[in-house]
């Protein structure tokens, strides 16, 4: 049932008390209205926060599977949003000459 003690959380348990406080600020809130049109769910960084904290007491199977599987979500969804644009070595070969107006087309 209990782990032998090596394995720890991807974050340290503070942070994710931090990001579950950011997510519920007044600022955050604001401005993730006005960006989405929604309120965010801030559900997911406290159950995180709780599973940590429940980790480093009683060092749980339940909590370490919970934190996993949230950080894996979390990787996820964030390579989901992968640059859109190509990234450039090297500049354009014409960078130097003159933009068009518009006007020949």
């Amino acid at each position: 049932m209990a782990d032998d003690g090596s394995w720890r959380p991807p974050r340290v348990c503070d942070d994710y008390r931090s990001e579950w406080k950011h997510c519920r600020s007044l600022g955050n809130l604001f401005h993730h209205y006005y960006t989405y049109g929604e309120l965010p769910s801030c559900k997911q960084w406290k159950k995180d926060y709780k599973s940590c904290m429940e980790w480093e007491k009683l060092k749980s199977n339940e909590a370490k599977k919970a934190l996993c599987e949230s950080e894996k979500k979390r990787l996820e969804e964030q390579q989901r949003h992968l640059p859109i644009w190509e990234r450039r070595t090297n500049p354009p070969t014409e960078w130097h000459l003159p933009l068009s107006d518009g006007k020949g087309k």
